[in-house]
């Protein structure tokens, strides 16, 4: 088995039940992580040589390890003192999340879930437990966020500005084309309806075509209607955007549809995409292109 050229980054994302695994797991996926939840450590030394195998590409991996293993904890120690002994492709990090016993116990009140170390009892009682057991884990830790006061937004901010690479973009924009006529994108987060602009159906050369070309999409745009709609949409994105970013968004759907989704809202998707790929990553795909009859 060949060794990597390239370091690998291990995060193991571990900590007491209720601090924050979940939103820290989807904000490691959100930086490009490769993530695995409730990875049992016994499992670790496996995984480990798959991944420094040199066929696959996976540069950085996040896993979650929690009570769920608690029984594995001391193979968890045994595998990464072998590791670090092995070779230098590997870069681990343990990330433990933390709360105060105050702020624990009222998650566990809001969500009316019990402590998985007492189902039956009190949610002090399972918290005191778990501390005992994860006091050794959390003084390996390379870093601990203390979430107390930390709302999920502000624990993504955390993780971000301690994880991303440097000047890591991680909030991106997807423009959709559709057709009303299949129905709505189910994961859009914004839709504009543009049936109201002229229509390069009716045009009987233009029919077969779509909005990727030249000629439909001149003609899309010749309108007043159009530019005034291209004026007032991007005005409203300008504003949009980096507030959804500033919120903690890590993409948003932006989707134009028209009749069919195949000339005007493919040739608004295209321009709206490139418009404001300068300063978002943008992404742009037509969802009905090619469902008109015939095609």
């Amino acid at each position: 088995m060949a060794n990597k050229n390239q370091e690998t980054k291990l995060v193991i994302i571990t900590g007491m039940s209720g601090a924050g695994k979940t939103v820290a797991v989807q904000s490691f996926e959100d930086l490009g992580y490769y993530c695995v939840d409730n990875l049992p450590p016994t499992l670790l030394p496996k995984f480990l040589e798959l991944m420094k195998d040199s066929s696959n590409n996976i540069q950085k991996v996040a896993v979650v390890m929690d009570l769920r293993g608690r029984e594995f904890f001391d193979t968890l120690f045994d595998a990464l003192d072998a590791l670090a002994k092995e070779d230098d492709w590997l870069q681990d990090h343990i990330l433990f999340l933390d709360a105060k016993d105050q702020a624990l116990v009222s998650r566990y009140k809001e969500t009316r879930r019990t402590h998985p170390l007492a189902p039956e009892g009190l949610p002090l009682e399972g918290i005191e437990q778990e501390r005992r057991i994860l006091d050794e884990l959390r003084g390996r830790a390379q870093n601990i966020i203390d979430t107390s006061n930390l709302k999920p937004k502000e624990l993504r901010e955390q993780i971000v500005e301690n994880y991303a690479e440097h000047e890591q973009e991680v909030f991106s924009v997807h423009m959709v084309s559709f057709g009303f006529k299949y129905g709505l994108p189910i994961d859009a987060d914004l839709v504009f309806d543009v049936r109201f602009l002229p229509n390069p159906h009716y045009v009987e050369h233009m029919r077969p075509l779509t909005g990727l070309n030249t000629e439909v999409s001149s003609y899309v745009f010749k309108w007043s209607d159009t530019q005034k709609f291209l004026e007032k949409i991007t005005d409203l994105l300008e504003f949009m955007l980096p507030q959804y970013k500033k919120e903690g968004k890590s993409q948003l759907v932006v989707a134009i549809g028209c009749t069919g989704g195949q000339h005007r809202s493919v040739a608004l998707s295209e321009h709206l995409a490139k418009k404001f790929s300068a300063e978002y990553i943008t992404h742009v795909s037509h969802r009905d292109i090619d469902k008109r009859k015939g095609h």
